[in-house]
Parts: structure tokens; sequence; C-alpha cells
């Protein structure tokens, strides 16, 4: 007789709660997806996005992935990023993620996943940062965030957990409302935040620049501005020209899929026709000591590989069935039989 397999669905409440003031711990989960990336673990095929016509700056993105060693998944992301939302009082995205068993092919869980997406995505940069940092003998000292949503929230969050001193901190947003209420947000963590009236001023004054922005095309194109060399984290990667990537040091996420979809080092790559200006991806620094360079910018590009967001997802499925607080939806797969019953003998 077959047994119908549990599917369990977990609310954002839920994930908040395993998650929330544990972002060390996501660091951690971060990290050991990114290692079974590299050792060649994983599997990660292209993202596939939904655009609309009618609606240019909108888009639905499908990110289906597969994590072996002790992770074991199979799944897919599926996340909207609206940003006309945020005039409307609501987050520019939103996201729902399936995990499949391993065996079956199965789906067990469905868990709203904004959150798990914007912690893998502040896990994955805080991590670079912290790793970078310390291969080039500089710890920086003034922090500076380009966008003040969800994402910035996190990776300050992030950042804080796992030991950057963020008490000097500078702040620009296209929304003057959105820069004060986030400079209002550090300073309650005890930073001694600046509103920035330009994205050069913000830039010039940042020794770790957090750009985290809607934009769709470069307006970060002057390598001048960059002159300090500060450590970039350009989790948007579509703000920074290809004159200031192809001046830098760039660690990348994955270099094939970083290399599309018109990102800035995309768009280095198509001015110059080859990959020569990649420095590596986060897995090589890693596995291995690397010198990273102190007299040259370092720019570090996450495409946002899925292979994170299914590795967290399982770590917050098991965490809650560990603890007896997953619930299950009660028949969701019916009529598991591969051919009706013959009637009884009269």
């Amino acid at each position: 007789m077959n047994t119908a397999p549990a599917f369990s669905v977990i609310p954002g409440s839920q994930v908040h709660d395993v998650l929330a003031g544990r972002e060390k711990e996501v660091v951690d989960v971060v990290e050991r997806a990114y290692r079974l990336h590299g050792e060649g673990s994983t599997v990660n095929p292209d993202s596939y996005f939904l655009r609309f016509p009618d609606r240019p700056s909108s888009r639905i993105i499908a990110l289906p992935a597969s994590v072996g060693g002790e992770v074991g998944v199979h799944g897919m992301k599926w996340i909207s990023s609206f940003p006309e939302n945020v005039a409307a009082g609501l987050p520019r995205a939103s996201a729902v993620l399936i995990l499949n068993d391993t065996a079956t092919g199965y789906p067990f869980a469905c868990l709203e996943s904004s959150i798990i997406s914007a912690a893998r995505t502040a896990a994955s940069a805080a991590l670079a940062a912290d790793r970078l940092a310390r291969a080039r003998g500089v710890r920086p000292a003034r922090i500076g965030f380009l966008g003040t949503g969800l994402i910035a929230r996190y990776l300050h969050d992030h950042l804080r957990a796992i030991g950057f001193d963020l008490s000097r901190a500078g702040v620009h947003d296209s929304d003057p409302a959105h820069a004060e209420g986030f400079a209002a947000y550090l300073a309650g963590h005890g930073a001694t935040a600046d509103v920035h009236a330009t994205s050069e001023d913000l830039v010039r004054a940042s020794d770790l620049l957090v750009i985290a922005t809607v934009a769709a095309a470069p307006h970060l194109t002057d390598p001048a501005w960059f002159g300090h060399h500060p450590l970039v984290l350009n989790i948007s990667l579509r703000d920074l020209g290809p004159e200031v990537i192809l001046g830098a040091y760039n660690v990348l996420d994955d270099v094939d899929h970083c290399l599309k979809a018109d990102t800035s080092p995309h768009l280095a790559e198509q001015l110059v026709g080859h990959r020569g200006f990649v420095d590596g991806t986060l897995y090589d620094h890693l596995a291995r000591e690397r010198e990273v360079p102190a007299d040259r910018t370092v720019v570090f590009s996450p495409f946002g590989l899925g292979v994170l967001d299914l590795a967290l997802a399982r770590h917050v499925h098991d965490r809650l069935a560990a603890t007896g607080r997953l619930t299950s939806v009660p028949g969701f797969f019916h009529d598991l039989r591969r051919h009706e019953a013959p009637p009884a003998a009269g």
C-alpha cells in the first residue's frame, strides 16, 4: 500500500524564528554550501526569468538547484521582483521555495522564502567581506550603504554578527525618506550614520561599500570615485560601469552565472572580449590562502546561487522538524494508486 509523503508548509513567521539572531549560523550554512558547490557536489542550472511586456521593470525568477553532501535536497526558489511595490508600501520581492526529496522526487515542503533569500544574500556577501578583508590585511573602518531596502538591513545584521565594526556608516538612497529611515535604524544599533546627498559622496567616504539597489544599468562609472580602493559588495550587480570593473580585483560567486544578463562583469566581458579581469571565485578564496591586493578596489559580485537558498531552506526545515514544529497538510498528495482497485467479488 502506498503511503503518501508528508508535505509541510512553513510560513515566514517560522522561518524568522529559526534564523533571527542566528546570523553567524546562517553564514556557516552558506559557507558549507559554497564549499559543496566548489567541490562539484551541486547542480545549479541557469535561472529562468519571466518578464512582462507591460511591466519591463518587473520579473519573476525560477532558480532550480540540487545540493548533495550532508544537505541532500533538490528544489526551486520562485522569486518575484516588482519595484513598484515599494511606493505602495509593500516589499519589492516576494518568494516561495519548494524542497524535493532526493530519492523519490516528491516535494516535502513549501517555505515562504523572501526571508531565506535575503538571509542567504546577506550571509554570502558578509562571508566574502570577511574573507577578502582578512586576505587583504585591511579591516574596513567605515561602511557605506547604497540602497536601503531589506537586503541592506540584513547585510548590516550579518556583518555585525561576524565581527565587523559598523559604528561609522554612511547612507544614500534615491528616495531621501528611505535614506533617513535606514540611518535611524543604524543609529538605533549604535552607529554614527551620515546621509549623503549623492552616490559619489558615499562612495568616496566608504571603505566597505554595500550596493543593494534596483538599478538596471550602470550609474557608478567614474573610476576616480574609487581611488581610495574600497572593498565593494556588488550585490545588485548592475550599478558599476565596466571601467570600474576592469580596474578592480574581481571575485565572483560563480563565473558562468555572473557573466550574463548584462551584469556589470558581463558588460566588462562584452567590452574587452575576454574574462581575464576575473581574479577568482569566493570558493577559491575559501579553499586556499590567496593574496588580495590592498592597492586596488576589490569587488565581490554574487549572481545569487539557488544552492544557497536550498541549503538554508533545508536548515530551516530540519530545525523545525527536530523541535516538532512542522505543520503538515493532510491529504496533500491524493490518489497514489497506479490502477483502480478491482471491484469486490459479489
